[in-house]
């Protein structure tokens, strides 16, 4: 793909994620008084507090994590992230939604997957609306007891304790219940139906495995040269072959089933992938 349709495509996705955004707050948690995790909770709440626009806060608490994200990834992130949190702001401010509906538990589930989706969405345009990672990132590298998870629950945690003191336990219930639906629609959209999984198996019979794995189901291999340790039959120094291969979480299965038939004993880890590109992991049409 050309440079200029890519970014045409990143500009596309990152508008559509402004608009889904806007109209998860507007049309769904403003009125209830819910909020989200993040960032945008952290504006949400400071709104409904001290009645400052939503969309002043949006753009005022993101600056710094703007920053960060140009000195950390680069000058395109934060542009295009600069871009995507002002055109959520305009769009706040000046476009009318509607209220969807008054139902509690459907505002927090529908808000939190419009929220969720215009996050992703912009994601995948290369841009955040949302600034939470890349403080999680920062803060993450400089603590070796962190990891990014930790610090977004960490904060979401503070958040929401919060949104209780000063909102009212069931408000911040069911904003919880938003920020999950929020998070589930992200890792939807960023890593989909087919999200991949790395397999390792470790077999004395690893020829006729790999053979089965690339002619039956039509999967790439690695092979790794490695020397046998202690194992369930006892120590082994031998040279052994290390099968490696990645398939779609609805495949693993069938890799286990191969494995199974051909060595019961068969040693076989798996581990999930953020993310995956190039080599052989899109089944081939087969003629």
């Amino acid at each position: 793909m050309s440079s200029i349709a890519q970014e045409v495509k990143n500009t596309i996705l990152i508008v559509l994620g402004i608009v889904s955004a806007a109209f998860g707050l507007k049309g769904f948690l403003l009125s209830s008084r819910f909020i989200d995790g993040g960032v945008t909770g952290i504006s949400m709440l400071v709104s409904d507090i001290f009645g400052i626009p939503l969309s002043i806060l949006l753009v005022v608490v993101n600056i710094p994590f703007i920053i960060i994200g140009y000195r950390q990834i680069g000058t395109t992130f934060a542009i295009r992230s600069a871009a995507g949190i002002g055109g959520l702001a305009l769009c706040l401010a000046f476009v009318t939604f509607p209220d969807v509906t008054p139902d509690k538990l459907l505002t927090a589930v529908f808000g939190g997957l419009f929220i969720g989706a215009g996050i992703g969405l912009a994601i995948r345009g290369g841009a955040v609306l949302d600034g939470t990672e890349i403080a999680a990132l920062l803060i993450s590298r400089k603590s070796h007891l962190l990891r990014v998870g930790d610090v977004i629950l960490i904060l979401n945690v503070f958040i929401f304790i919060t949104a209780a003191f000063f909102l009212g336990p069931e408000i911040a219930m069911y904003s919880i219940l938003t920020y999950v639906t929020a998070s589930k629609t992200i890792d939807f959209l960023l890593h989909g139906v087919e999200e991949y999984t790395g397999i390792t198996i470790i077999s004395p019979h690893s020829e006729a495995i790999r053979d089965t794995i690339v002619n039956e189901l039509h999967r790439g291999v690695t092979i790794y040269k490695g020397t046998g340790g202690m194992g369930s039959t006892g120590e082994n120094a031998g040279d052994v072959s290390i099968l490696y291969c990645v398939v779609t979480r609805l495949e693993i299965g069938a890799i286990k089933n191969v494995v199974n038939d051909i060595d019961p004993a068969a040693f076989v880890t798996t581990h999930a992938l953020s993310d995956v590109m190039g080599g052989l992991i899109k089944r081939p049409v087969m003629h």
